[in-house]
């Protein structure tokens, strides 16, 4: 069954489900106030919305339902829970220091994480710095997987299958019904169905509107965003205008002449944040791995090795 056929069949169930109300569902709410009457004058009373109450954050985020992963299984995949899992997590815990300061800094919070091409290990270096930043308590962190051509973060988080996230994008599905939390303040959207037109969905003013949404409702400190090879689909231009910055992962196959091809791609569209080193030669990511990254023009160098 193509990725056509499953628009459909969501189409068809979304219909189904019609009738379902959520009280934090994406997208602009529609106040309709009825008539009032001043019992003295007979003039109508005019109610503004703004008087009704933004829903409270802490709510919302209690409103997610928690999965209680298995943490080996998220070792053998290679993510870390806890830093007692592996040395690898102090590493990312200073990348995340460095790359919290900077946003912080900067006024930023959205952050777009991207590779020159496939297989450089984008989606394992979104996972794991959101669950360092997971590991700061006064942190509220959001990890959308917005690779919608090969959606990686629900199978390394081993939580498939996972609600189709182009249901929340396109405002059917309500957010508690696609967000996840791990521990009180890391929330995930995962993804494990491919979308037909991706770039089109990114550029979608609904979209847009859910993202801007969950931003709204969640109001956390760092939002993650997993997203496609920039040299190899417009996705991360289409999603250029939703972010504040990107991270941009360099693996084993990157040329220099591919970084400087995504710096190109970025300059007068969006910051280049950082750029990481990551030199993961083998599928369980536990042996010769190395990470340099460059902030706002500083650099550092570190290297994993085995413990």
């Amino acid at each position: 069954m193509g990725a056509e056929d499953n628009n459909q069949d969501r189409k068809a169930g979304a219909a189904a489900r019609g009738t379902a109300v959520s009280l934090f569902k994406p997208g602009h709410p529609r106040i309709n106030l009825p008539i009032a009457l001043d019992q003295r004058t007979g003039r109508e009373i005019s109610i503004s919305p703004a008087v009704f109450a933004s829903p409270n954050p802490s709510k919302v985020w209690e409103s997610i339902g928690e999965i209680h992963v298995d943490a080996a299984r998220l070792v053998r995949n290679g993510l870390f829970l806890k830093p007692e899992h592996h040395q690898i997590t102090r590493y990312f815990d200073m990348l995340r220091t460095r790359i919290a300061q900077a946003m912080t800094k900067e006024g930023m919070s959205r952050l777009a994480i991207t590779s020159p091409r496939a297989g450089c290990g984008k989606s394992y270096v979104a996972a794991n710095l959101a669950l360092s930043l997971g590991r700061l308590p006064s942190c509220r962190t959001v990890l959308m997987d917005l690779d919608l051509r090969h959606p990686r973060l629900a199978s390394l988080f081993a939580q498939t299958p996972s609600p189709q996230l182009l249901e929340f994008l396109q405002g059917e599905q309500p957010l508690e019904g696609q967000f996840r939390r791990i521990g009180p303040n890391l929330a995930l959207a995962l993804n494990s169905e491919p979308v037909a037109r991706p770039a089109e969905t990114l550029q979608d003013p609904q979209t847009t509107a859910a993202l801007q949404s969950a931003s709204d409702l969640l109001q956390p400190d760092i939002q993650l965003f997993d997203t496609p090879p920039a040299l190899e689909y417009d996705d991360m231009i289409a999603l250029s205008g939703q972010v504040d910055a990107v991270l941009l992962v360099d693996g084993t196959r990157t040329t220099a002449a591919d970084i400087t091809a995504c710096e190109r791609m970025f300059e007068g569209r969006v910051p280049l944040l950082a750029v990481v080193l990551n030199r993961a030669q083998d599928r369980g990511l536990l042996a010769g791995q190395g990470l340099a990254d460059r902030l706002f023009g500083g650099a550092i160098s570190r290297w994993f090795g085995r413990g």
